[in-house]
């Protein structure tokens, strides 16, 4: 199996998940299913089906983030350069055309989530980030269209 590759915080994140679908869901889960079953004819008994299905959705996702950490390669942030973007830096760009600003911060597919401004490193963006500096231009080919942006600032957040 290949590494995932994955900062602290990702391999944290996932093992807050691990530890919340172990010792609240599954626990809940159980409880759910023995009531269901105590009012008779499981057959018919949607809550019971219910709660049956909500386990099997519980067991498969812990198998899935247990594999996910088990192949976890956790590359640390805190001696990284910011001399370029690389994997763990959070980079500052402007949109060349709207002058818009954004922030993202590249991280592996796993822990990828535009709402939090976290980009894969496998992504168009990303891959287009991956060793510019501050200042140099970056165009970003999409199947839309292409943009550019230039790398205004680079961090370790």
């Amino acid at each position: 199996m290949m590494p995932i590759p994955m900062t602290k915080n990702g391999y944290e994140k996932i093992k807050e998940e691990i530890a919340r679908l172990k010792k609240i869901d599954r626990p809940k889960n159980i409880a759910d299913i023995a009531e269901a079953r105590a009012h008779g004819d499981l057959k018919e008994n949607a809550e019971y089906h219910a709660a049956k299905e909500r386990q099997s959705f519980i067991e498969g996702r812990l198998k899935e983030l247990e594999n996910k950490l088990a192949s976890a390669e956790v590359i640390s942030t805190r001696n990284l350069s910011t001399e370029k973007v690389v994997f763990g830096t959070t980079v500052l760009l402007i949109h060349s055309e709207m002058g818009e600003e954004k922030k993202y911060t590249l991280v592996g597919t796993e822990e990828a989530d535009l709402k939090e401004g976290k980009i894969s490193v496998q992504s168009p963006l990303g891959r287009s980030l991956i060793g510019h500096k501050v200042g140099e231009f970056v165009k970003v080919v999409t199947p839309a269209k292409t943009v550019e942006y230039e790398i205004i600032k680079i961090s370790i957040e």
